[in-house]
């Protein structure tokens, strides 16, 4: 999954409009190149350093000051990303921003930090230079980009099932802004499927919690969980279980008319799933067939 998203926001980075050479993506299985990522248009560049760097400032193209010259920083840190230093790359970006603040190649170069930093799996420090983009320039062309950044850093730490899914919810509603905010962006498109299999884990652990509750015999407890399932994820891979997951419960309780809705709602729905099969087999076991009572919370759920 990270190689994946890593190869998309490779893809993105190619249409953000910030000078820059070649970048390796280090560490990957199947490393993917960067070529002219954020194009040259803007730069002030001297035409003899545009082999090698694509687009990127010529060094030594600004007047000398304290410190190395705004090209020469800015430059090192695109040389060390090829190289794939993103720890280090991320310190000479910070040194363009620290050095000369109100140049605009501080404003990339705060981009290109949490660029680096995520590709060396700096989440957080990720997160937090591109949150800074955002405050410090939100109506900036590529303020988009860091949405999605911030999105796909809270994506990738994205746990197992059995864990706690505080961070799942983060990159769910840092996913969901992006498309809210950027319909027409680049980014949107994956940032709704990468919402999609946020929302599809959600419900997974909301399934995995309700299953324990039934095996305990803790009925009740189980069938809320799986009421949150189809009620808050019903367009997730998890609703069939969770609709037999009711049959079971409320059968277990003696709540027949409910597993019967549950079980009738499940084969309107999925009529060839093996969830269905099964809620059929256990509301036919006291002779009584999966008819749905449509005063049901479930049947009114469904019918919408």
């Amino acid at each position: 999954m990270v190689l994946a998203v890593r190869n998309y926001t490779v893809q993105a980075l190619r249409l953000l409009g910030i000078g820059t050479v070649g970048l390796v993506l280090a560490g990957c299985a199947t490393p993917g190149v960067i070529g002219d990522i954020f194009g040259g248009g803007d730069t002030p560049a001297a035409t003899t350093s545009m082999g090698l760097t694509g687009g990127a400032m010529s060094p030594g193209n600004d007047a000398p000051g304290k410190g190395d010259p705004v090209a020469e920083l800015y430059n090192a840190g695109l040389e060390k990303l090829k190289a794939g230093s993103y720890k280090s790359a991320a310190k000479s970006f910070a040194e363009v921003e620290r050095q000369h603040p109100y140049s605009k190649w501080a404003t990339k170069a705060l981009l290109m930090q949490a660029f680096a930093n995520y590709q060396r799996n700096a989440y957080d420090d990720a997160i937090n230079a591109a949150d800074r983009f955002i405050t410090l320039h939100p109506g900036h062309k590529d303020t988009a980009y860091a949405y999605y950044l911030t999105a796909i850093s809270q994506y990738e730490q994205i746990s197992d099932v059995r864990r706690d899914q505080s961070r799942t919810q983060k990159a769910l509603e840092a996913l969901e802004e992006v498309s809210k905010r950027f319909p027409q962006s680049p980014y949107a498109a994956d940032a709704a499927k990468k919402a999609a299999m946020a929302r599809d884990h959600l419900a997974a652990k909301e399934m995995e919690v309700g299953r324990y509750y039934l095996k305990k015999g803790s009925y009740l407890a189980g069938i809320n969980r799986f009421k949150k399932v189809v009620t808050d994820y019903q367009t997730t891979s998890q609703v069939p279980e969770a609709l037999y997951r009711l049959t079971e419960g409320y059968m277990a309780l003696g709540v027949v008319s409910e597993a019967q809705t549950a079980a009738a709602v499940l084969g309107q729905n999925f009529p060839n799933s093996q969830w269905y099969k099964d809620a059929y087999t256990i509301v036919s076991t006291d002779g009584q067939q999966p008819v749905e009572n449509k005063t049901s919370w479930i049947s009114r759920l469904f019918r919408g």
